[in-house]
Formats: structure tokens, sequence, C-alpha cells
């Protein structure tokens, strides 16, 4: 039974020991857009709305003012009328009031609620305007990604090239020792072999350095082993634009609307409860010259007029704003359709020129082959044969150019279309 746990533990260790970490241009996106700085702002947009909200809801509440005062007047009303035992007192001059006001909303017109609408569309537009910012990412996402399988093919084709060259290097050497060709020819093949290995090295730093830019970008550890997948897109299936702009636009568009409506709801009347208490000299009872408690109840009808002389502006100022709304929506799709007919032109033609490059590649692979047979036979010599082998690894380099460009241009074109 220890035998199999230990069989079992040493197994799970070799396979997790062997598995490698594995990133596609899709959790590259996730990553970048979960880990960058400016994401918090969407959180602390929901916040102010939260707490916008909750201050307006607070309208609702009764209103409490206590106001206090104390005044001297140079005169008093009084009554100056002589009756038989009856005396009525002027008040003092010297008068004072503690007062407390309590209103209680009973309809606002709608205000309170029209307001909060504002403000949970306003939160939405901000919300929109951090997605678009998230939206530009994937453009430094798509760079730096790219960037890694170019060079892995380009590390892949120096692998190629190397092969050939130890070929020739090999019939060189048996040559030399046989005596049928000179050691410069060898010391030819061995500086070229030099060289593919110091561009192997170069290709290996680049890749490292691009590696370790990405980490950063989506706070997550990547290496050297790490294994980037090769994106499959198919850009015939994409074709309506469905980019976070156009979300944009759309709550901007609302919250305008919203903001009419809170135009019309300021400028109708409201009603509300009121009570008052107080104490102080004289009361309600103006000939009772001492201080004494008082209290007025009732309701408060309030209409304010004077601002249906800006309503109407208001309102054209609104409609204002929808049309320049409008007017950067048409424009957004007008430059973003242009890009995709770029893009989509680009993509044919490159795609022309990776058809040549293969004919090409089979054309140059043939004479390599036949110069490698020749310099077997001694019939050319070995720069005569790295002619052919760096004439076919240009053809491979230029592939691998037009591949990797056409792989962008298709990720730019989903990506301009709003798909990746």
């Amino acid at each position: 039974m220890i035998k199999k746990w230990l069989l079992s533990f040493l197994l799970v260790g070799k396979i997790a020991a062997g598995q490698t970490n594995q990133l596609t241009l899709s959790q590259a996106y996730e990553f970048a857009q979960k880990n960058y700085p400016f994401i918090k702002q969407k959180n602390l947009v929901k916040q102010a709305e939260t707490l916008t909200i909750e201050n307006l809801q607070k309208g609702y509440l009764p209103q409490v003012n206590i106001n206090g005062q104390a005044t001297y007047q140079s005169d008093v009303t009084g009554i100056d009328i002589s009756l038989p035992g009856i005396k009525i007192e002027s008040p003092a001059k010297d008068q004072y009031k503690v007062l407390a006001d309590v209103n209680q909303i009973v309809y606002d017109g709608g205000l309170i609620a029209q307001q909060a609408k504002a403000a949970r569309l306003n939160a939405d537009v901000e919300e929109q305007r951090v997605e678009v910012e998230l939206y530009k990412l994937k453009d430094r996402v798509n760079q730096l990604y790219l960037g890694i399988l170019f060079l892995d093919q380009q590390i892949k084709q120096a692998d190629i090239q190397k092969r050939d060259v130890e070929v020739g290097l090999k019939q060189v050497d048996a040559q030399v020792r046989n005596g049928v060709a000179l050691r410069s020819n060898l010391n030819v093949l061995r500086a070229q072999l030099l060289q593919t290995d110091q561009r192997v090295i170069e290709l290996q730093s680049s890749r490292k350095g691009f590696i370790e830019t990405l980490s950063l970008f989506l706070s997550k550890p990547l290496d050297e082993q790490t294994m980037f997948e090769v994106p499959a897109v198919d850009v015939a299936a994409a074709t309506n634009i469905s980019r976070p702009e156009l979300k944009l636009y759309e709550n901007q568009s609302m919250l305008v609307q919203q903001q009419n409506k809170l135009v019309t709801a300021k400028n109708l009347p409201k009603a509300s409860l009121f009570g008052q208490a107080g104490y102080g000299r004289p009361g309600l009872n103006l000939l009772k010259n001492e201080f004494d408690w008082f209290y007025v109840a009732g309701v408060r009808l309030n209409w304010p007029l004077g601002n249906l002389y800006t309503m109407k502006t208001e309102k054209k100022l609104n409609a204002v704003s929808m049309q320049l709304i409008d007017v950067q929506k048409e424009t957004f799709l007008l430059n973003t359709n242009t890009q995709l007919k770029q893009q989509q032109s680009e993509i044919e033609k490159i795609t022309k020129l990776i058809e040549a490059d293969r004919d090409i590649i089979d054309l140059r692979a043939q004479v390599k082959e036949a110069a490698k047979a020749q310099l077997q036979n001694g019939v050319i010599t070995a720069n005569d044969y790295l002619r052919e082998v760096n004439a076919e690894d240009q053809a491979r380099q230029l592939l691998i150019n037009h591949e990797i460009q056409l792989l962008q241009a298709k990720i730019n074109y989903q990506t301009t279309l709003g798909k990746q």
C-alpha cells in the first residue's frame, strides 16, 4: 500500500514538473483589464453613486431648522386708549425669539426621484468611460503578445537554418579529412554556425524582455517556459461594430433625456406639511409682554415660477447636447468603418503575399537540396552552399513576417469591430 502511494506521489510530481504555463490572447486581455489600476475607478464611481442617492433619499425625511434672534427696535406698536380699570401694556422694545421649523415634503413634483435617476445614469456614463479606457489596453497587449509569437517563429527558423549548416559542416569536415576540400570551406560553415547561435541569443533575449514586460502588464508571473497559444481568428463572421464607445454614446443620450425630465420636475409645484414651535417675548399674542411658548402648524405650497424663465433655455441646451452626442457617434462610426475597410485591404494583400512566399520557399528548398548534393560531391564550395541556405532562410523569415502581420491585421480588425 505504501509502495503504491509513493509511486503515485512520484508520478504526480513528475507530471506537475513537466507542466508548463500556457497563455491565450483572451486570457491576456482578461488579466490586463483586471489588474490595470484604472479599473479601481469603477468601484469609486459606484461608491459615489450610492452616496449621492443616499443623500437624495434623505430629502424625504423631515427637514428641521432652528433659528434664534434678539432685537431691539426704536418703536413698538401701542394702543393709546385710556379705559377705566383696563391697562394695555405696550410690547418691550427688546424682543427675543427661538424658533424650531419642521418641514415634511408631501409632493415634490418627482424632483428627488428624477435626481436619483440622473445620478444612476451619470454613474453609468462614468463606468462606461472606464470600459472605453480598458478596451484600449487590447492594442498594447496585442503588440506584446504578437511580438512574442513573432520571436518564437524566428527562433524556430534559426534552428532550421542551424541544422542545414550542421549538415553541410559534417559533409565538408569529412571532405577535409579525406583531403578533397580546403579547411577554409570548413571555417566558412563554422563561422555561419556561430552567427546563427548569436542570432538565437539575440532573439531569446528579446523574447525574455517581451515576456517580462507582458508579465508586469498582466500582474501575472510569466517565464521563458510559458507557452503562448497562437489565436485562431475568423474575420469572416465579424461584421457588426460593437465597441464600448457606442454604449457610452447611448448612456450619454439617456442622461440628457433624464436631464430634460429633471428640468420639468424642478418647475412643478411642491407641497409640504410644516410646523413651527418657539419660545420668545412676545409670543403670538403681541399684547402679552412676557416670555411665552407658541406653535404654528399647516400646509405649505411652493411653486418656483422664476424657474419658468430659464426652462425653455435649459431644454434647448439639452437638445444641443443630444445633437453633439449624435455627431460624435456619427464621426466615430465613420472613422471606424474607414479603418475597417483599410484593414480588410491589408488582410487581402498579406494573404496574397503569403501564397507567393510559400511558392518561393518551395523553389528555394529545391535549390538548397540540389546545392547540398553538389556540396557532398565537391561540385560547389561552402560559400555557394551557404548562399542557397541563406536564401531559403530569408524566404522563410519573410513568410514568418507576413504570417504575423496577417495575424495582427486580423486581430486588429476584430479589435476595431469590438469582437475581441
